[in-house]
């Protein structure tokens, strides 16, 4: 009996073995029937993807429901409901069931409408110059440096990017075409991908010396079951305003230190061909540079000439001044000549005249000759 009871301390009471056994079990069963179910619904989801990408036809197939009626001798079906029978009223809630999802996931449905376009309008003040902040963002190479979702940027060639980014738990992959692209102003560009692609333009415009605007409007089009109903979530919207500030974080703690030693591609792009490139653009760049040089220089010799013929004309100015003043003084001159001579002839005019006493004395002479006669 002693052994048999330390059996028993040592394994525990029969009841207890048995509660165990039955939690484990109960426990593996609830693991294989969330195993079952997580199957059940991914197996759904691909199903009404293909549902939805067919326009909805096939979604009793895909829910596992069949409505096919027999017939009978007075009309009715082998279920015995009027005319169509429990079988005919699935069919008719599975119509309108489909025309819901084909709603939500994009099929075209009985009103004939798409599923609309996500559109994301977005504007940030850079506190950088225009040019600076337009060379900041051709640097595509960068944007997983400090985008948080943005894992790689491929440049394939000037008008071509390849690109992959992080969607909640998935990885997706799209190429983007530049349309067109004119430097300091705007770029737009196409995209395809598996998944859904997104089409958009960016705009840049100068506010200031160190401001520039930066409008950004992006068409988000989804493809398949996750991407649509994150769609109607417009998590793909607040993803985007969240990296466009990573960009402004950017230019505004990084950029604006280094400033110099930003590169930006400077070529120009009409419809998705490139018609200047990169180093054209700077040749071009340098000729004007060279060409305003050469102006400004000109300009300044023109000015300095100007200068010259001022400063010779205020030496003339000078010039007829001190004449002005000589004359001046020698009008004064003569106006005081002119005030002796005038005083002289009044002093002389109160003198008897010589040659009147001299007249006057032939006169007395030759009475006395005449009386002596």
């Amino acid at each position: 009996m002693a052994d048999a009871k330390e059996v028993v301390e040592k394994v525990g009471s029969p009841s207890e073995a048995f509660k165990d056994a039955g939690t484990r079990l109960v426990g593996l069963l609830a693991k294989h029937a969330a195993q079952v179910a997580t199957d059940k619904v991914a197996d759904l989801a691909d199903r009404l993807t293909d549902v939805a990408d067919n326009g909805g036809s096939g979604l009793g197939d895909a829910l596992g429901i069949s409505s096919k009626n027999g017939d009978s001798k007075n009309g009715d079906s082998n279920n015995g409901v009027g005319g169509g029978g429990i079988g005919s009223a699935i069919g008719s809630a599975v119509g309108g069931l489909a025309e819901t999802v084909k709603g939500a996931l994009g099929g075209s449905g009985g009103s004939g409408k798409k599923l609309k376009v996500t559109v994301i309008s977005e504007d940030l003040d850079i506190g950088l110059p225009l040019r600076t902040t337009y060379d900041l963002w051709t640097q595509f190479g960068d944007f997983p440096s400090f985008m948080k979702k943005v894992e790689t940027v491929d440049q394939e060639s000037d008008e071509k990017t390849n690109w992959k980014a992080q969607v909640l738990w998935s990885h997706r992959t799209w190429e983007a075409t530049i349309v067109e692209q004119v430097p300091d102003s705007h770029i737009v560009w196409k995209s395809k991908g598996a998944k859904g692609h997104v089409d958009g333009v960016v705009s840049f415009t100068e506010l200031g010396t160190n401001l520039t605007r930066v409008i950004l409007v992006l068409e988000y089009w989804p493809k398949g079951l996750f991407e649509r109903t994150g769609n109607l979530w417009r998590a793909q919207g607040r993803r985007a305003r969240l990296e466009f500030q990573h960009f402004r974080r950017h230019a505004m703690t990084s950029a604006i230190l280094q400033q110099d030693e930003i590169e930006g591609w400077r070529g120009e792009i009409r419809d998705g061909e490139v018609v200047v490139t990169h180093e054209e653009a700077l040749d071009e760049e340098e000729r004007a540079g060279a060409e305003d040089g050469d102006d400004t220089a000109a300009d300044e010799a023109d000015e300095y000439a100007d200068d010259e013929y001022a400063d010779d004309e205020n030496v003339d100015d000078e010039n007829v001044d001190d004449e002005n003043v000589d004359d001046d003084e020698y009008a004064a001159d003569d106006a005081a000549d002119d005030e002796i001579d005038d005083e002289a002839d009044e002093e002389y005019a109160d003198e008897p005249d010589e040659q009147d006493e001299y007249d006057d004395e032939d006169d007395l002479v030759a009475a006395d000759s005449d009386g002596r006669r």
